[in-house]
């Protein structure tokens, strides 16, 4: 007689929006994978019948993106070819009863602090012991390691604090054991990310901890590069770029998000800094690392920005030649203070100021990039690509920054480091020919 097999589940987890969401994913990989629960991210063999979708509220666009896949998801589900979908992350945080209602077919909504109601559904346990233990979604080599939760700035565009809560930091030894760990399993470069790195131990060790923090990953043998993203430049405390002058495995590389440069934008983002302050800053920075590579973000199109407003930017990009720039036009967000201004600005014309400014930087990062030719800098191979490799240099992070197109005569290893001598330079990116393996 036949008996019928009961199919294990499979999970595949679906991750939109930050590195931050990434690495929430990937710790409830981690968590579903210690109970024997068989879990992916971004199954592209369609195998799992069990799908957690971990979702973006950030901006409208994210917005749109998250609902059209939990929309996407659902619809298989009616088709038979899921069994559950469960909805997670900021949008179901934020919108979790006009989810529910909206969108009923989904098995449960969960916020982003409710990981062990999430296991329950699996009838699984929250191990705490398993920090560190989690399903990478990146490449071995290289991880993304979150310090801290939450934010305490009032930024009047954001609602990261209505999503994530207030600024709470993790134990210096939880993140030191996690990195250590990381680099047993082969990660080479881990990128420290939180919504306000400098806010780091303010809250359990009674003052801003993240140069103490640093020193403490520098000297985790195996630890090559540690990278900084998402520092708030107002009261930005120099120790940080002392620390970075001094340890030769924590990059010179910042990620400031200044979001506008007009101080009449500035005030009504409530960012608590002027441009003066922000030059000052920026120069002081300079002046104990000259070759440091700043990153910053930019935000188009707040209520109320003049074409005044929108050439001073530009002045300001001209002036302080940041490295690397990333602009979002501004959304509209509800419980944000800027809220209640009016959104007077259409969205084509915030998308044609955007345009504009980052012609402007276009040009700056082009003429940057040609000073390198002629340059050996040191490249980790991140992956092969049309029968060439691509890699970063320390002064890249994953995704938002150059890249480096590498010529080599022989086979190169995913996540090793060689040196390339820089041939030919674009906009973005950067070409060259190996010269000596590491």
């Amino acid at each position: 007689m036949k008996t019928k097999t009961i199919k294990k589940d499979k999970v595949n987890i679906i991750t939109l929006g930050c590195s931050k969401n990434m690495v929430d994913s990937e710790v409830l990989s981690g968590q579903l994978l210690a109970n024997d629960i068989d879990t992916v991210h971004e199954n592209a063999k369609k195998d799992h019948n069990i799908v957690i979708i971990n979702t973006c509220g950030f901006i409208e666009k994210a917005k749109e993106e998250s609902i059209n896949t939990i929309l996407e998801n659902v619809n298989l589900k009616k088709k038979g070819k899921l069994d559950k979908v469960f909805v997670t992350g900021c949008l179901s945080e934020r919108y979790k009863a006009n989810l529910e209602e909206e969108i009923p077919e989904v098995d449960a909504y969960f916020g982003t602090m409710e990981l062990p109601l999430i296991l329950k559904k699996f009838e699984a346990d929250y191990k705490g012991e398993l920090i560190g233990e989690r399903l990478l979604s990146t490449p071995q080599h290289y991880a993304y390691m979150k310090i801290s939760e939450g934010c305490n700035r009032t930024c009047s565009f954001c609602a990261i604090p209505l999503m994530r809560g207030t600024h709470i930091s993790r134990t210096m030894e939880s993140l030191v054991k996690e990195a250590e760990s990381l680099v047993k399993r082969g990660v080479k470069e881990i990128m420290l990310i939180a919504q306000e790195l400098t806010y780091y131990g303010l809250d359990i060790y009674k003052k801003r901890a993240l140069p103490d923090l640093l020193n403490a990953l520098a000297d985790i043998k195996g630890l090559e590069w540690i990278r900084l993203h998402y520092a708030y430049p107002s009261k930005f405390p120099m120790e940080i770029i002392d620390v970075m002058k001094e340890r030769d495995n924590i990059c010179n590389y910042l990620d400031m998000p200044l979001q506008h440069a007009s101080n009449n934008m500035l005030k009504a983002m409530k960012r608590q800094i002027t441009r003066e302050e922000m030059e000052d800053l920026i120069t002081e920075i300079r002046n104990k690392i000259p070759d440091i590579c700043l990153r910053t973000t930019l935000i188009t199109g707040f209520p109320g920005e003049t074409r005044e407003d929108v050439e001073e930017l530009k002045t300001f990009l001209q002036k302080m030649r940041f490295d690397r720039v990333g602009i979002f036009t501004y959304s509209h967000e509800e419980q944000t203070s800027a809220h209640e201004l009016e959104d007077n600005i259409s969205s084509e014309e915030k998308e044609a100021r955007a345009q504009e400014i980052m012609e402007v930087q276009q040009e700056i990062s082009l003429e940057k990039n040609q000073e390198k030719i002629g340059k050996t800098l040191k490249v980790l191979v991140d992956r092969k690509e049309a029968g060439r490799y691509i890699g970063r240099t320390a002064f890249d992070s994953v995704e938002v920054d150059n890249e480096v197109i590498i010529n080599a005569d022989k086979k190169l290893a995913i996540g090793d480091f060689v040196y390339v001598n820089i041939t030919k330079a674009f906009d973005y990116d950067l070409e060259g020919e190996v010269v000596n393996n590491k």
